[in-house]
């Protein structure tokens, strides 16, 4: 789960101003599909700190999660 949260760290774009995301035409909004990402992601960081350990249910659920945001952010060009 640990390296699951890196590689979507890494590979989203959480870190690109709001005017950047939400300027021009936008298929889905990716600024709301990033907060979705964040807060699941914090919520997991904060979980695993705790010492909890996650079933592969939860790991293949936030994994569909992360696929299918990235094929948004993708179509809206911020990613490649």
């Amino acid at each position: 789960m640990a390296q699951l949260i890196e590689q979507v760290r890494d590979a989203f774009p959480f870190g690109v101003p709001e005017a950047e995301l939400c300027g021009g035409k936008c298929i889905g909004c990716p600024k709301k599909l990033l907060e979705l990402v964040d807060t699941e992601l914090c919520d997991w960081e904060a979980r695993l700190e705790h010492g909890e350990t996650p079933k592969l249910g939860e790991i293949s659920r936030l994994a569909k999660l992360c696929r299918n945001v990235y094929r948004g952010l993708k179509r809206n060009q911020l990613v490649m």
